[in-house]
Formats: structure tokens, C-alpha cells, sequence
């Protein structure tokens, strides 16, 4: 994946292999604002408790109890990232050798994060486009799991949502089985169709942990996520984060706030989701014209993903290698198996460009297989 994004640095390169937002969007004006008003005082360039910022945990918490999780700043542990907040649950839950069950396919920071804490990753297969529910519950009676991974809104890779019979049957699965859910929703606050679905965490609270980011609704570079604790992980938690880096970024955080309550972040939000909206239909409008006859492809309702499922004999890596020629990328699936991977599978991003390039990297893509466009 390293060696795959730094080609598609060149800039005569269209790539959709990263799931990067889109700068041009960024409410640069407004961050830069926050900073300002926070630098007025020194003590946001002091060292700060591990927990995080008080102001940021009361406003990440008024805004799950608004969306229907009675959420306290105390629940709350911010991190440097969401991906910090899944490597210190990796530290917290897990031993070397432990089993836990991940979707299939996975978003690839998270295997490498298991895999880095020494567990046994287990895979729970998709049943056409949703999660294979019976082989989740089957999976845990046999495997005894500590945890289950879930994206269950637009997730990484496929764009797929898990819907609101899916999502009580998962709890209840939890529950029978006496495992947790780590429940990953950087992309929830990006839908653009559909109506909103309970967190997991509302249908088994004693169950889930949940984490959350700014990093595709503000900005990837402030590195602020955070960590939706149950009481009985919160103090152990609070102590790998503070062995890990002490605290996240102080001045970050204030200005994460500052922002956050200064009435600017739902206007940029608003645009951010409107671009987005209109990325994601121009992709799905030319896909028909581009693959080849017998392609299968998500519809998502929100988030930055497509998944493609070429047709049978297809190798979407050696595919790569043509599309490269023709200055575009994608993201072969075989990068987000835990298992055996599907080699006609690939990820599509659709927010970096605007409809017009994303129509014309997909016109080059169409050339890699040959298909009209």
C-alpha cells in the first residue's frame, strides 16, 4: 500500500486509492481562526491530562446524546487519531494468541494493527453485500473471541452499511456470546441518502466501545480522534494512552473546540457532504460505461468507498499494473483480507476530485480493461 501511493504521488496521476479528503474543502479560515483564539492563552502550549481536553470530551459527548447515545465527557479518552484509539484497545484487550473476528473484507490499518498485538484474526465472510450474521454467531461459539471489529456505517473498504435488523441481531450476538464490539465510525457523519441508524453502542451499551475521528469531517492533519470507553476498560485505557504519548496535541484539541463551538463546523460539514454527494454520483453514473461486462459494485449511501467486484478470472493486481500505464490507481481488494483474498475484488475512492476528473480518471480506467468510455 506504501509502495502503491507513493506512485500515485505524480501529479499527472487521477488516483482513487487512497481514501483522502478532499482540501480544497477544508474550512481552512475557520481552523485557523480557532488557533488564533485559543493561542490567547499560554496554557494550551502546557502539558495536559490524558484524558483530554475537558471542553472537547463535553462537546464530543453533547453530540452523541444528541444523536441518541447518552454520552458523558467522562466516557470520553481523546487520542492522536482513531487509529491511536485502536492500537491502545489492541493494548488493553489483548494477548498474544487471543482470537478476535473482523469483517471480511477489513479496513487494512486495523489488521495491521491486530496482527501487531500478536492476535489470531478470524474473518467473518459477507453474504452477497451484507455481513453473513450466522456466521458471526458461529464464529464466536467456536472461537470464544475477545472482541469484534465492525466499521457499520460506509465502511472500509466496501462502502457497505449494516442496517437496523443487522445491526440488533450483532448485539444480540454480543450479548449471547459474552464478547465485545469495537464499533469504528470515522465516516458516520457522512451520508448523503439514507436515514441516520443507532450506534451499536445504544443496542448493547454494556457491549461496545466506540471510536470516532475529525480526521474526515474537519481536517486529517489536526490527528484528533477519540475513544468511547465502557467503565470497566476506562482506567486501563487512560493509563496505555498515557504511556503512549502522555496526551494528544493540547493546542490541537483546544482549537478542535474552539471550532467546534464557534457555529462553523455544520456550514463546512454541509458543503463537505454536498461535494462529496455529487463525487459519489458521477462515479456511480460512469462505472456502467467503464467495467467490464459482468462488474458488480457497491451503491453507498455515505462515506469516501466503492467496491468493485470485476467479473470471474479477473486479477484486479495485475489490472493495477495496466492502470498505472495510463497514470490511475485504485486499491486492489487483496489489501483488506484477512483471509483468503477475492482477486477481482478493488477499492475505489471517490471524494479527492471533483466529478469531472473522477469521470475522466474512470474514462482511463475503462481503457485498462478495454471497455467503452
Amino acid at each position: 500500500m506504501r509502495d502503491l501511493l507513493a506512485l500515485t504521488e505524480r501529479p499527472e496521476v487521477i488516483s482513487f486509492a487512497g481514501g483522502l479528503p478532499a482540501p480544497e474543502l477544508f474550512d481552512v479560515d475557520g481552523i485557523r481562526a480557532a488557533f488564533d483564539a485559543v493561542l490567547a492563552s499560554p496554557g494550551v502550549l502546557q502539558y495536559s491530562t490524558s484524558e483530554g481536553d475537558p471542553r472537547l470530551r463535553e462537546e464530543v459527548a453533547r453530540r452523541y446524546s444528541i444523536d441518541g447515545l447518552p454520552t458523558a465527557a467522562s466516557d470520553l479518552i481523546i487520542t492522536t487519531g482513531s487509529q491511536q484509539g485502536l492500537g491502545l484497545l489492541a493494548t488493553t484487550l489483548l494477548d498474544p494468541g487471543d482470537t478476535i473476528l473482523v469483517e471480511e473484507p477489513c479496513y487494512l490499518a486495523a489488521l495491521q494493527t491486530f496482527a501487531l498485538a500478536g492476535a489470531h484474526v478470524v474473518g467473518v465472510p459477507a453474504n452477497g453485500d451484507d455481513l453473513d450474521l450466522e456466521a458471526l454467531d458461529r464464529l464466536a461459539s467456536t472461537h470464544g473471541p475477545k472482541f469484534f471489529y465492525t466499521v457499520p456505517t460506509f465502511q472500509n473498504p466496501t462502502g457497505r452499511t449494516h442496517g437496523l435488523e443487522a445491526r440488533r441481531r450483532i448485539a444480540e450476538i454480543a450479548r449471547s456470546r459474552g464478547f465485545r464490539i469495537i464499533e469504528d465510525e470515522p465516516y458516520r457523519q457522512l451520508r448523503y441518502s439514507g436515514d441516520p441508524l443507532p450506534s451499536l453502542a445504544e443496542l448493547a451499551p454494556e457491549h461496545v466501545v466506540s471510536l470516532g475521528s475529525f480526521s474526515k469531517v474537519i481536517a486529517p492533519g489536526l490527528r484528533i480522534g477519540w475513544i468511547r470507553t465502557t467503565a470497566d476498560i476506562r482506567s486501563t485505557v487512560t493509563i496505555a494512552k498515557q504511556a503512549a504519548d502522555l496526551h494528544t496535541s493540547t493546542i490541537d484539541q483546544a482549537a478542535a473546540a474552539h471550532y467546534l463551538v464557534s457555529g462553523r463546523s455544520e456550514p463546512a460539514l454541509d458543503r463537505i457532504r454536498d461535494a462529496y454527494a455529487a463525487r459519489r454520483d458521477a462515479m456511480l453514473e460512469a462505472l456502467p460505461t467503464v467495467l467490464p461486462e459482468g462488474s458488480t459494485w457497491t451503491r453507498p449511501d455515505g462515506g469516501m468507498f466503492v467496491w468493485v467486484r470485476l467479473p470471474e478470472g479477473s486479477d484486479a493486481t495485475t489490472a493495477l499494473r495496466r492502470a498505472l500505464s495510463r497514470d490511475v490507481a485504485f486499491v486492489p481488494g487483496t489489501s483488506f483480507s484477512s483471509g483468503t483474498p477475492d482477486p477481482r475484488t478493488l477499492r475505489l475512492s471517490f471524494t479527492t476530485y471533483s466529478p469531472a476528473r473522477i469521470r475522466e480518471g474512470l474514462s482511463r480506467l475503462g481503457a485498462t480493461w478495454g471497455a467503452d468510455g
